[in-house]
């Protein structure tokens, strides 16, 4: 399965909420783009399973890697970012859901955290 993104990829979130550190293991690094510019090549390999009302996440059928979070009342999908190759031309703009991180590790690189 491949993915491509018609243009460039905006900067990148770290969610350290409840939710995302169970699906991916960790605090999970994901981008937004409009679904409009994204393409999925293989997507019959993608699974999806509805985690609250709100929120479908996709994974890898064939090795259970995190691929998407989406939000099903927005046009945007958030593209966890181990999906691309290198360079990205992008960064990690700010941490979000801080006040649910996990106590074994400290957020040190200087960027904003949002509480929520």
């Amino acid at each position: 399965m491949t993915i491509t993104v018609t243009g460039d990829l905006p900067m990148v979130n770290a969610c350290h909420c409840h939710a995302c550190r169970k699906h991916s293991g960790h605090y999970e690094v994901s981008v937004d783009v409009p679904r409009s510019a994204l393409k999925v090549s293989g997507e019959a390999h993608v699974k999806w399973y509805q985690s609250s009302e709100k929120v479908r996440r996709g994974f890898c059928g064939h090795c259970g890697s995190t691929l998407f979070w989406d939000p099903v009342f927005h046009n945007w999908t958030a593209i966890a970012m181990g999906m691309f190759d290198t360079p990205t031309h992008t960064q990690i703009a700010r941490h979000i859901f801080v006040s649910e991180k996990g106590d074994y590790y400290q957020l040190t690189d200087g960027l904003p955290q949002n509480a929520r």
